[in-house]
């Protein structure tokens, strides 16, 4: 018995459907999966087409409110009467550091490199202000690309500046219209940062500088790191590098490797110890930093003894200094207990010792152990003047960097030796 449906059919298309209405029907599929493709697709366009400007806007609103943020601040004061008025500085207080005037501290008596270091006492007349970005300064780059291209007008590095560099720091940087690159790591550097790492690490008994981690060096102190180009590299292999430098007023190592994201710090140990604890980093790092080790009868090297870990090591690179066998930096490593372990062409390797009883059975000098009490200013040396005694080798963090476990984990024993100082 036939279908009702089929019975319905035949009355309008006989016995079997027609070849013309079998094709209208797959015209009207077809033509219905296409309406439908080109809607979705112009939804999938509309959604790629607007986050471009919406990326564009966000960027634009976040400058707008960098550079409106100071005189928020300034208006904000304004309105609350019980605040000050913060009015902004002037355009020649673009590059100011607290405590930090090198003609004040001229004017006060200062000299002999005590000119360059902080002195509160002589800024304390200062006036109150708001100090502005400088001129053109422009959003760093995000990282990580912001540690290898910066914007020259946020460092004020001049066409001079940069041509009176070393030959080092000339193949690090290419200094173009409006941006500094750096080259760290490129291919290009035969006789760069990258091969001045693998050389330390090859002449501590390393096979690469990627075996650091090895001989329990992870803090490293790059004094007078220059661009901080070599803080970069020793990071890309998961190394901490502090840059310590000077105070300049202009082309500022310091400001430079900040702008790069990069940990840096201004310090300056002509009368006054560095702002660490002892016992705080497992390599210092010297490449023409422009210390004079030798002199101050051996100060400057028993303050680097005394923030370097038991078997540390001390970097000296293309030194000034006389370093032929009975110079004084010889006389005075020895009597603080180091050991010359390499020299290759420019580059000198001392380590710390591990032994805490070698300063005082020490036959090569007498540099006196710190008492008590010289040891407890240690704890927070903020503004103490330099020692001519060695310290930390009665400190329950003398923990030589070679018996350190490879993790990064700090254990509880050594946690709890830190928050004794904290508490």
């Amino acid at each position: 018995m036939r279908n009702p449906l089929l019975n319905k059919l035949s009355i309008f298309s006989g016995t079997r459907p027609p070849l013309n209405w079998l094709l209208l029907c797959l015209v009207s599929v077809f033509v219905l999966i296409a309406l439908l493709g080109s809607s979705s697709s112009g939804a999938f366009d509309s959604v790629t087409t607007s986050v471009k400007p919406e990326v564009y806007t966000n960027y634009r609103r976040l400058k707008e409110q960098e550079t409106s943020g100071f005189f928020e601040l300034k208006s904000f004061a304004s309105e609350n009467n019980d605040l000050k008025e913060i009015r902004l500085c002037g355009r020649e207080r673009e590059d100011y550091v607290p405590c930090y005037n090198v003609s004040a501290n001229l004017l006060a008596g200062f000299k002999d490199g005590e000119e360059f270091d902080r002195h509160c006492e002589v800024s304390q007349d200062q006036p109150y202000c708001l100090v502005r970005p400088p001129r053109d300064y422009k959003s760093p780059l995000s990282w990580p690309v912001g540690r290898d291209v910066i914007w020259n007008a946020n460092v004020k590095i001049t066409k001079d500046q940069f041509l009176s560099s070393g030959s080092m720091t000339k193949r690090l940087m290419l200094l173009e219209e409006n941006q500094i690159s750096f080259h760290s790591d490129d291919g290009l550097l035969f006789d760069g940062v990258k091969d001045h790492s693998r050389q330390v690490a090859e002449m501590i008994g390393l096979g690469s500088d990627v075996e650091f981690h090895q001989a329990g060096v992870r803090t490293v102190l790059d004094i007078g790191c220059g661009f901080g180009s070599f803080g970069a590299h020793l990071l890309s292999l998961k190394l901490m590098a502090v840059c310590m430098a000077a105070y300049e007023l202009t082309g500022s190592q310091v400001q430079l490797s900040l702008e790069r994201g990069l940990p840096a710090i201004i310090g300056n140990f002509i009368s006054r110890k560095l702002p660490f604890p002892s016992l705080s980093y497992d390599m210092i790092h010297c490449a023409q930093c422009g210390v004079l080790w030798d002199k101050k009868d051996g100060m400057f090297l028993i303050e680097a003894d005394r923030i370097l870990k038991p078997g540390g090591y001390f970097v000296l690179h293309r030194t000034s200094l006389n370093m032929e066998k009975g110079s004084p930096i010889e006389e005075f490593t020895q009597k603080i207990c180091w050991t010359l372990i390499g020299q290759q062409e420019e580059t000198f390797i001392w380590q710390k010792t591990s032994d805490p009883q070698c300063y005082s059975s020490n036959t090569h000098g007498a540099i006196p152990v710190c008492n008590e009490e010289q040891e407890d200013f240690d704890i927070q040396p903020y503004y103490q003047p330099l020692e001519s005694c060695v310290t930390g080798a009665s400190s329950k963090r003398w923990i030589p960097i070679q018996n350190r476990s490879t993790n990064s984990q700090i254990t509880p024993d050594e946690l709890q030796i830190h928050g004794e100082y904290f508490s």
